[in-house]
Parts: structure tokens; sequence; C-alpha cells
């Protein structure tokens, strides 16, 4: 790891505040063992599968929190050269755009500048993983019926901050060294994702070639 990356990483410059598992729970049991997978060096396609006799919306639940904790770390690193004048619109390449919706302010999808919609985006999902009726803390609580489709809809939308960070500051995530982290990061949520068809196909074109390059 390069010292620029190494210092980018050591002071945590996430976007923010990462989301803890608490030790003792069944969650964070399940983290450490989705973490030991990554750390032995496997294949990612087999660190995204399920462990045997694991619950499914445990094992998702766990990552969208880790993807988002990681993501966060990204659009960290090149948030300073991602500007409301460098990017007025929050969009990957020419071709698309991403407009913000929600149920409260943004009620139609509405033109953001992309530093804003970053904002918007990662608060709308602290909000669904610290509500403990969605991603429920206690084993023995019961995921609410629509997790999954919530579980969906926060990685789309996390997937296009890949989108972006790709197509308009790669030259950034150079400059710093953290090519091979980042590119490492997408793998795993690109495999996991289509593991367990988590996001639409449409959502993925944007990074199409690039994606049949990487993960073969």
């Amino acid at each position: 790891m390069s010292m620029a990356l190494k210092q980018v990483f050591n002071k945590e410059r996430t976007f923010r505040p990462k989301r803890k598992f608490e030790p003792g729970t069944q969650r964070f049991e399940l983290h450490k063992k989705a973490q030991a997978s990554l750390n032995a060096g496997l294949d990612l396609k087999q660190a995204v599968a399920l462990p045997h006799g694991e619950d499914l919306n445990d094992w998702v639940a766990v990552h969208v929190v880790d993807f988002f904790n990681r993501i966060n770390l990204i659009y960290g690193t090149i948030s300073d050269s991602c500007t409301d004048q460098t990017c007025p619109m929050m969009s990957g390449g020419p071709k698309y755009e991403y407009r913000w919706q929600d149920e409260h302010k943004y009620k139609k999808p509405t033109a953001v500048p992309a530093p804003k919609y970053m904002s918007l985006l990662m608060d709308w999902i602290e909000v669904q993983i610290n509500n403990e009726h969605i991603f429920p803390t206690n084993v023995g609580t019961p995921f609410p019926k629509t997790f999954m489709q919530v579980a969906k809809k926060i990685l789309s939308r996390l997937f296009r901050v890949f989108v972006h960070v790709y197509i308009h500051h790669f030259d950034r995530v150079n400059q710093m060294g953290a090519e091979a982290h980042v590119n490492t990061c997408y793998k795993h949520f690109y495999y996991f994702v289509t593991e367990f068809n988590l996001t639409d196909h449409k959502e993925l074109e944007p990074l199409k070639e690039m994606t049949s390059q990487m993960c073969h």
C-alpha cells in the first residue's frame, strides 16, 4: 500500500462515521466470518457465497453495512476533487444521469450536484441501517418482509458511487495509489450483488465493459 494511501486509510477519512457491529452479537460474528474469508485470500467469488447454515438476510445485512463503510471511505478519498463546479450533476458519463428521490424533501426525481447527491445518499442509507425495524441487531428479531427490497435499493444506489468515481474521478484514485484497493472493493461488491441478484442489470450497464475485463 502506498504511503499516500496509508495516510488516507489510517486517518479513516470517511465521509461519515463508520457503522460498527456490536461485539458479541450474531451480526458481529458473521462480519468476522466475512472478513476472515476475504483475508484468507479466497477468490472473491467464493468469499461472497452464503456460509453453510447462515441466514441470507443476516448475510446481506452485514454486507450492506460493510459496503456502506467501504464506499464511504472511497468517496472520502476523492471528495476534494468532486465539487459542485466539477460535477454539477450526479452522473456516470454523458449517457447516465442520476436524480435524487426520497420519501421526504425530494418526492420527485431531482437533479442535484454530485456532492449533494452523495451527502443525501449517505444520510439516507445511514437512517435505514440504524433503524432497528429494518436492520434488527438483536438475535431472534425477525427482519421485515420488505428487507430485501430495501437492501436492493441501498446497493443499487451505492453502485452509482462506483460509477461516478470510476468515470469522473479515476485519475484522482490513481494519483492516490488507491487503484488496487478500489478495484478489489468493486469486484467484491459486484460478485456479491450478482450472486444474490440484488441489483438490476440496467444499473450495472455504465460499467459493463470494465466489469467484463475485471470480473471474469
